[in-house]
């Protein structure tokens, strides 16, 4: 029996408040900055009222950058520019502090996390805070065979869990997802085209920087991983567990229970973007609590975040991988952060007072205070005038010119 109750996620997972999401809006529009000139920021300062609950928006203090390490047994294939097995090579780069993504994670003050759920070397050679959610070492070649047994598919997706209650128990109020994998982008490939409905053709892109003969051998794989990905498409592990990864499937199981744990997520680039197609087959309201970060370069995660009815924020041309994209697009969220914090709000204008009935002295003149005893003024009245001194009329007056 399955360790995971799949349609447990569907029922927690609740969409972000849509009532905060409206009160932002409108304190918005009683700032001096209206919708229409701030464009995205203005939805990026909704969603992020939507996700954190509350209006004005709480600066973001702790993002993190998230990565997921493994390694793929289909970059044996010739599929990647990088050799099989090299996971362990990025990963080390990174904890180092000489990777892109670790100069950009200092300039932005995020912090790094790397979890080891597949990477092809002794655990020895890693820090134990980073392999202590490992699964196995590397993962299947999916042409032709598994990437992964059901109990280790079942492994990786609790593992992933278990990394988001973490990060949501230790304060982290923003994850920026990425992957360190070697063969990652073909393993996308394959869940994209099989959730999406394509042809390999579609999906295979050139990942790495690959030539056009490691793209033909790419594109091969793929369509061979998808003869064995359609016949469990309706079972998101068994999906995980025949093509995917472990680093791929703990993504997933990440995604998931931080939506349950309303902890907002930024995806990176393709592999991110699969691993949400996958978590939205188990949760439909999951999507909402992510955001995309950028446009990495791979068609199939233009198919993937269409799918998943998102747009991603920027095109940089950054093709870097590594959770690269997730990062830059941290600074244009903080910006968001901040406007819809500390924008001044014009106080909200009152409602207009009807004027009382008056009375005629109140509406005409002056009224004249009151006469002293015994000088009373007596009331002015038309004065009468002696009957040959009355005015005639003109009536009067044409009726005696015609008896002349």
């Amino acid at each position: 029996m399955s360790a995971v109750d799949l349609d447990e996620f569907a029922t927690l997972i609740e969409r972000p408040d849509a009532g905060v999401r409206h009160d932002a809006a409108q304190r918005r529009d009683r700032t001096a900055a209206p919708a229409t000139a701030l464009g995205k920021l203005a939805d990026l300062g909704d969603w992020l009222a939507s996700v954190q609950g509350q209006v004005p928006v709480r600066p973001l203090q702790r993002p993190r950058l998230v990565l997921f390490a493994g390694d793929h047994g289909i970059a044996e294939r010739g599929v990647s520019a990088g050799p099989a097995g090299g996971a362990v090579h990025l990963v080390r780069r990174v904890l180092e502090g000489a990777a892109p993504v670790s100069v950009l994670a200092r300039a932005y003050g995020a912090g790094v996390r790397v979890v080891d759920v597949a990477v092809d070397c002794d655990p020895a050679e890693l820090p134990a805070d980073v392999t202590r959610h490992r699964v196995r070492r590397s993962s299947g070649a999916i042409d032709t065979g598994a990437a992964l047994t059901s109990q280790e598919a079942e492994a990786a997706f609790l593992a992933g869990a278990a990394v988001a209650d973490e990060e949501a128990d230790s304060g982290t109020d923003l994850v920026l997802l990425g992957d360190l994998s070697v063969g990652g982008t073909t393993v996308a490939g394959v869940l994209i085209a099989a959730l999406c409905g394509v042809d390999a053709s579609v999906v295979t892109g050139r990942g790495s920087g690959i030539d056009d003969l490691t793209w033909m051998r790419k594109c091969a794989a793929i369509r061979d991983a998808l003869r064995r990905a359609r016949p469990v498409l309706g079972e998101p592990l068994e999906l995980l567990a025949a093509v995917g990864g472990a680093d791929v499937a703990a993504m997933t199981g990440f995604l998931l229970r931080a939506a349950v744990r309303k902890l907002p997520v930024v995806l990176d680039g393709v592999v991110a973007s699969a691993c949400a197609l996958v978590a939205q087959r188990v949760a439909f309201r999951a999507p909402d609590w992510w955001m995309a970060a950028h446009v990495s370069g791979e068609p199939g995660q233009v198919k993937a975040l269409d799918r998943l009815s998102m747009e991603a924020l920027a095109d940089h041309g950054v093709r870097l991988g590594e959770g690269a994209g997730a990062l830059l697009a941290l600074p244009l969220l903080r910006a968001a952060a901040a406007l819809a914090a500390e924008l001044p709000v014009a106080p909200a204008a009152e409602p207009a007072v009807e004027d009382a009935p008056q009375d005629a002295g109140a509406a005409g003149s002056p009224v004249e205070p009151p006469a002293e005893p015994g000088t009373e003024s007596v009331a002015e009245s038309p004065v009468e005038l002696p009957a040959e001194d009355a005015p005639r009329d003109a009536g009067a007056g044409a009726r005696e010119a015609s008896s002349d």
